[in-house]
């Protein structure tokens, strides 16, 4: 089930009308939860509900062996036994098909015929996502970085908790299961700010990044052309609004949604094109993700406590993980190692070389922290290393010559949106939307909730589901 669908729409209107009844005690407001998470998951594809519970089953009972065991030697075994079943689930829906490409491009070329048999495997949507906050619950209790859940009940609302359950922010145990102990109800301003961060979020999804952007970022890496460097610069920056918007637009709707049964998700994003540095673009893009990766794989690792080149080698990993996290495919992992260099470079330099940071000197390396960004943009969006390939030489040759796709009005309409984009994201970027409405006349407010309404109702948007529901 869709955010951006009349279906849940009306989904939504009856869970919420349930929860707010006085029919039901707190324990059955939970099981209601419970049970619309399953639906609103399971209208997508029934059968995978199961993989759901096997997770939630196994994370809960290793977690229940972790809470009590003080042998090391079988901590370990109750945690490996989550991370296998985690990982392996993650492995065989995700990754299979790309394992075994690989497998048999190696294979043939050493002049071997193998052919693997297609299993044509359903990904399962947000697979990604819950397993990683899964695993954070069991690598906590392993850990005693976390209390034991208290009942299996709260534990398997925060597996599922539907707001959230496809596409994060991805929440620890400590930030979520322990909102279910007591009785949560909006107040009126909590509600009313829900519903207003609920429009906020489907205007970004369904009016900004469906119906601006998304064509014009499909009609430039649909070409296998060079193209001019015009058109493969619009293209790019009509991705990167695209992603932003569509991402941000889902969290800020799960958020949203959240805050109007009582319950707080944390920020997933903070004005990341605003970042002066890539150390703190990751600190405002996915920032649940980021954190995620610091927490358990880069601090693991070494993090920067034990020299340079382990620090460096740290980072490249975890970058490199991170970018195959997104997706099976070579061009997300050539997205996260260069992410990775940048990070690299970012801190060899940054012993070296000191700036003042004003507004003249901060605008201009936010600019250039965007414009290295989008330059990652191309690898996570293009299908193919040709397609990737032709589109960074036409960006920087600025080919003059290449392949004309776009029209004037295309180009000039990107190109004012990202502009927005980027203005706005410097204006805000250390503020929030709540302290700007806080100090925003009411009318003013309702007003542009308004004019976000109707822009929703009639733009034509597809209908497409978000795009980090395949990750």
């Amino acid at each position: 089930m869709l955010f951006n669908s009349l279906s849940f729409v009306l989904f939504l209107v009856i869970v919420l009308a349930l929860y707010y009844s006085k029919i039901f005690n707190w324990t059955n407001k939970k099981r209601l939860l419970l049970f619309a998470s399953y639906v609103f998951y399971g209208l997508w594809n029934p059968p995978l509900v199961i993989l759901l519970w096997i997770s939630t089953i196994v994370d809960w009972v290793a977690g229940k062996k972790l809470a009590v065991e003080e042998n090391q030697r079988k901590r370990k075994l109750w945690l490996l036994l989550s991370m296998c079943v985690n990982l392996g689930f993650l492995g065989f829906f995700k990754y299979r098909d790309f394992m075994l490409d690989n497998f048999t491009s190696v294979v043939n070329s050493y002049g071997y015929g193998y052919q693997a048999q297609p299993m044509d495997i359903i990904l399962p949507m947000g697979i990604s996502f819950y397993t990683f906050q899964t695993m954070s619950y069991t690598i906590d209790m392993y850990l005693k970085r976390t209390e034991r859940a208290r009942t299996f009940l709260d534990f398997a609302l925060y597996v599922t908790f539907f707001p959230q359950l496809v596409a994060g922010p991805i929440v620890r145990a400590q930030d979520l299961v322990t909102q279910f102990y007591e009785e949560k109800k909006a107040t009126i301003n909590q509600f009313i700010w829900g519903l207003f961060l609920l429009t906020i979020g489907l205007f970004q999804k369904v009016v900004l990044a469906d119906t601006l952007l998304s064509d014009t970022a499909d009609t430039v890496f649909g070409s296998k052309d060079i193209l001019t460097g015009l058109d493969a610069w619009t293209g790019t920056l009509a991705f990167s609004g695209q992603i932003f918007f569509d991402f941000a637009g889902y969290s800020t709707c799960a958020i949203g949604v959240a805050l109007m049964l009582g319950i707080i998700l944390p920020d997933n994003f903070k004005y990341p094109y605003a970042a002066i540095g890539f150390s703190d673009f990751w600190r405002r893009w996915h920032i649940t993700l980021s954190t995620w990766l610091r927490d358990y794989l880069y601090i693991p690792l070494g993090g920067n406590k034990h020299g340079v080149v382990r620090m460096y080698s740290a980072l490249m990993i975890t970058m490199l993980l991170g970018g195959l996290w997104h997706g099976a495919a070579w061009t997300f992992v050539v997205w996260g190692a260069i992410h990775g260099i940048y990070l690299v470079i970012e801190r060899m330099l940054r012993g070296k070389i000191h700036i003042k940071i004003n507004a003249f000197s901060g605008i201009l390396l936010a600019l250039l922290t965007y414009t290295l960004v989008n330059i990652t943009w191309v690898f996570f969006r293009a299908r193919e290393f040709s397609v990737a390939k032709n589109m960074i030489y036409s960006m920087l040759s600025l080919n003059g010559d290449g392949e004309k796709l776009l029209g004037t009005f295309d180009i000039v309409k990107v190109m004012s949106l990202i502009s927005i984009l980027f203005i706005c994201h410097w204006v805000m970027r250390n503020t929030s939307m709540k302290e700007v409405s806080q100090k925003t006349s009411p009318i003013v407010l309702g007003i542009v909730w308004a004019i976000m309404f109707f822009l929703i109702a009639i733009s034509q948007g597809s209908g497409e589901q978000f795009i980090y529901f395949q990750f």
